[in-house]
């Protein structure tokens, strides 16, 4: 099982840490969380993240089985990786994901500066070399999500929420990080419905913003609903 890693020198973290304070900062948006749900909100949202994924899990094992031996066949490599993850108050953790670009990726990036430069803009390739043929579908279709509903189970995640992101990722959130690590990231959310390949990391960090401000289980529900017909039209089922 892959582990995934990102390297950002002390220099480039307070760039990205000044970049994301100015352009938000245009905005208006708020560092302090303007509502704070319920506890029944709360109690509510956890019952749902912890049946969900029961369900969830039960009814996919063989989607998993099935991603998991077509990635074994496409390239011999491990089925799985593991992403490690900034949540909740700070915690460090990983999450799981089916793995989708080729062994030691983060190898390839480092001895290619171009598309390093390329990806640290915005911590994505438009075109990345380095996503298998399997990879690319399961991409697409956000299957290779799926694993995360045992994040979800055990409490680390949430079936909504903000993106989840790397440690390096962070000073990117200028001051709002302590905003963002106010709550846990989700599996789908704002950003994952909202044209996630064409936007830029400041529009993902005003998403997330937006998400926390209005959480409430209509909003959670809504984004269910799109993430689902997303899904059904990607896969064309």
């Amino acid at each position: 099982m892959e582990r995934v890693s990102v390297i950002q020198t002390r220099q480039q973290e307070e760039n990205l840490a000044a970049q994301a304070k100015i352009h938000l900062s245009r905005e208006v948006v708020s560092t302090e969380i303007t509502r704070e749900p319920s506890l029944w909100y709360h109690a509510t949202k956890r019952f749902l993240d912890f049946t969900l994924s029961v369900v969830g899990i039960v009814v996919l094992l063989p989607v998993f089985l099935a991603i998991a031996l077509a990635i074994k066949l496409d390239d011999g490599g491990e089925a799985l990786h593991f992403r490690e993850i900034i949540g909740k108050d700070g915690r460090r953790f990983f999450a799981l994901k089916f793995r989708t670009m080729i062994p030691r990726a983060d190898e390839f990036l480092a001895k290619n500066p171009d598309l390093m430069k390329k990806f640290l803009q915005n911590m994505k390739l438009e075109r990345d070399p380095r996503i298998t043929r399997v990879g690319r579908f399961l991409r697409k279709t956000s299957l290779d999500e799926l694993p995360q509903l045992f994040n979800v189970l055990i409490g680390q995640m949430s079936l909504v929420g903000p993106r989840m992101i790397h440690p390096s990722e962070l000073p990117r959130y200028g001051e709002w990080a302590r905003k963002r690590l106010s709550v846990q990231p989700g599996i789908t959310g704002l950003w994952q419905i909202s044209g996630r390949q064409h936007i830029s990391y400041t529009e993902r960090v005003r998403l997330d913003m937006h998400y926390i401000d209005n959480r409430s289980l209509f909003l959670d529900l809504a984004i269910l609903v799109k993430t689902f017909k997303v899904f059904i039209i990607h896969t064309g089922a």
